[in-house]
């Protein structure tokens, strides 16, 4: 038999905090540049390989380190961002990257997020040894850098992107249970929560219906931003050999290739940086709104 969790009024307006901080954000230049800036490169990401029908890791030896069309006398059609040392349009293969970028760094935030707060609100809504055995190890994990980490686990291990995505995930959680952890033990002791426990609702389905929702608010942000930071850290990992392998191309083994062509060939580091610097400030403007955003309607409270 279901057990009809209640929600008072009160808490329903908490509920649909995380919608007003969004509506709030969104009426921001700033957001709203990002989010258009962000858009075009995700469908450019998605849309401009497939309907070019270039091979991002096709050779073509006799048309290498072609310059982009503002460095040469006419358009160049074929490859407007020039050619890699082995005739890889820089275009597409910057965009491709842009794909696995993307790809890891929103797959570790949903990670971190899955992970941490569902550690986070166990260990607020139990309390006692269940809390202090799940903030120790906490405690265990933000002692250990998530660059050296993921340096030791993907250096003696193949660096798949699954693996990857699970190191850099299982690296960063601890973050998320800790603000979970402050927002669920505040919220514990209101009444609609002892008055589901009263009505004989289940913990899974006090914490899952009525303090879940609560969480988001003060991570929605951290969230947003963090996708932007993991983005980096997969491209750092590329960079040293530990990211994904070529073929395959990344803006991390983009740039570690070009670095050796800087002198004549510089297009070949600079256009994956580009779009990679063009992401990750329209993922921090948004980011900074939903921040501005949060304080301005938890400040008006």
């Amino acid at each position: 038999m279901s057990i009809a969790v209640p929600i008072p009024a009160d808490e329903r307006k908490g509920v649909s905090v995380s919608r007003r901080i969004w509506r709030a954000a969104f009426a921001s230049y700033e957001f709203r540049i990002g989010l258009v800036i962000f858009a075009v490169l995700v469908l450019a990401a998605l849309l401009y390989p497939w309907l070019s029908g270039i091979n991002p890791t096709k050779m073509n030896v006799a048309g290498r380190l072609q310059a982009p069309w503002f460095l040469g006398d006419v358009w160049n059609w074929a490859a407007p961002l020039g050619t890699d040392q082995i005739g890889r349009d820089m275009l597409v293969r910057s965009l491709v990257g842009l794909r696995y970028s993307l790809l890891i760094g929103c797959s570790t935030v949903v990670l971190m997020l899955i992970v941490g707060c569902s550690l986070g609100t166990i260990a607020g809504y139990y309390g006692g040894k269940i809390d202090l055995v799940l903030m120790r190890i906490t405690d265990a994990q933000l002692s250990i850098p998530m660059i050296i980490l993921a340096i030791t686990v993907l250096g003696v291990s193949r660096p798949t992107i699954p693996a990857i995505i699970l190191v850099l995930g299982l690296s960063s959680w601890p973050v998320y249970a800790r603000v979970t952890r402050s927002v669920v033990m505040t919220e514990r002791k209101q009444e609609y929560v002892r008055a589901a426990q009263v009505s004989g609702a289940s913990d899974f389905r006090i914490m899952a219906l009525l303090l879940a929702p609560l969480v988001l608010p003060p991570i929605i942000f951290i969230s947003v931003l963090d996708v932007a930071r993991m983005m980096i850290f997969e491209s750092v990992l590329g960079f040293i050999g530990l990211g994904v392998q070529p073929p395959t191309p990344t803006f991390g083994n983009i740039i570690a290739d070009g670095r050796k062509y800087l002198l004549n060939a510089w297009w070949i580091a600079t256009m994956p940086g580009v779009f990679l610097c063009l992401t990750l400030t329209s993922i921090n403007l948004m980011g900074a709104s939903l921040e501005r955003a949060r304080n301005r309607i938890h400040g008006g409270a």
